[in-house]
């Protein structure tokens, strides 16, 4: 079985990592907003929030490209302008995003309009600096992991 699938290290890593971190992310939000299952499903499954799955998955497909086919190849240096693109958009465009739809929830407040015209627009879709950083640190020590158990 490893050798069939040791070819495709290089993206299962990546893969199964996705999913630890989602976890992660899911007992972390469900133990600091009260402990209920149903508010869990409903905002923290959504963008934002820690630990950012964007940077552990970025960082992880760095990680594994790295090892598997070296510093030097051309798709570590593709997976790693990649990982900037993918977690500066999670830091800071969709932080952007946010803001502007905080403002425009409140314009629309002010106005007296009904959520039915005007649904609210979800105000927290980017990480702050920590979270990106954690899933990043996360990203790098569960694909070490993996690596090393596989």
């Amino acid at each position: 079985m490893h050798a069939f699938l040791s070819p495709y290290y290089v993206v299962i890593i990546p893969l199964v990592v996705l999913l630890l971190v989602r976890i992660i992310k899911f007992i972390i939000f469900y133990f600091r907003h009260g402990r209920s299952l149903t508010y869990t499903f409903s905002h923290g499954m959504t963008y934002g929030h820690m630990p950012s799955v964007h940077s552990a998955l970025m960082i992880s497909l760095v990680t594994s490209v790295g090892h598997y086919d070296g510093l030097n190849s051309g798709a570590f240096a593709i997976a790693l302008v990649m990982a900037i693109l993918t977690i500066d958009d999670a830091t800071r465009l969709r932080v952007y995003m946010g803001e502007h739809s905080r403002y425009i929830n409140m314009l629309i407040d002010k106005t007296n309009a009904t959520e039915e015209d005007y649904p609210r627009l979800k105000e927290r879709m980017g990480h702050k600096p920590l979270e990106a950083l954690a899933g990043g640190i996360l990203g790098f020590v569960l694909t070490i992991i993996l690596i090393n158990i596989l």
